[in-house]
């Protein structure tokens, strides 16, 4: 009997520098290490129907240049979703817009982030209850990951623990209940991808005072940060009946 697939809610599109690499579905499965036939994508922002729950097993949910403040009718459907999903003990991982959607359909805060446009490879900051966290523990307190973002989770769900942060942002990933996480970084981008999006949002980080090329040229890997894809679908995995 095949497992069952992993669910990939596709919430945007990647930059046009960087789309001759893919589609975020695609970036997350390779990362993910999962076959083509193990994962299955929804582009609910153009308007593709959410999948009947509880036939997955896990779900990712990809980032976007959309803002969840914004409240579209696709991402308050997708919130909506996404809560019932946690509520029922399916295994999820936001990325990104993914990480401030799940935060936003759980009662969270998200808003723009004060600190303002956090870009380039960052240095990850484990807090305590992560060394006991199914995803990150036995990482070490500090390595790089891939942002790119505006908007942050300014208050985690009730309930949640805060898993890292970095310099910008407080609140980088978090733990709902036993199965539920939400990442702001990229765990699925490899140092191109990155590249990409801080030369496309060069202006923007001018603006704030930030040069982009110095952002670019101390870009790094981060295979650390894109392990933990991996080690989602391997707790998901082992979340299935019968498993183990």
């Amino acid at each position: 009997m095949n497992p069952a697939p992993f669910l990939i809610l596709e919430t945007g599109q990647p930059l046009p520098a960087v789309k001759r690499y893919g589609r975020f579905p695609h970036w997350i499965r390779v990362a993910a290490g999962l076959e083509p036939g193990e994962a299955i994508s929804v582009n609910v922002e153009a308007g593709e129907a959410l999948p009947a729950r509880g036939l997955f097993a896990g779900v990712i949910v990809s980032g976007s240049a959309a803002f969840v403040t914004d409240h579209a009718d696709w991402s308050e459907r997708s919130a909506d979703w996404l809560r019932e999903a946690a509520h029922g003990g399916t295994p999820l991982l936001g990325i990104c817009y993914g990480h401030q959607l799940l935060a936003h359909a759980l009662g969270g805060q998200v808003d723009y982030n004060p600190a303002g446009r956090e870009s380039g490879t960052i240095e990850l900051r484990l807090e305590p209850p992560a060394f006991e966290d199914p995803l990150f523990s036995g990482l070490p307190e500090r390595f790089p990951a891939h942002a790119t973002h505006m908007q942050t989770v300014l208050r985690a769900p009730d309930g949640a623990t805060v898993l890292a942060h970095s310099l910008q942002d407080q609140c980088h990933a978090f733990r709902w209940g036993d199965s539920a996480w939400g990442v702001q970084f990229h765990p699925e981008f490899a140092t191109h991808h990155i590249r990409g999006y801080v030369q496309a949002r060069a202006d923007c980080l001018q603006r704030s005072g930030r040069c982009a090329r110095t952002i670019a040229r101390e870009v790094t890997a981060a295979p650390l940060a894109r392990k933990l894809l991996k080690r989602f679908v391997r707790h998901a995995r082992g979340m299935q009946p019968g498993a183990g």
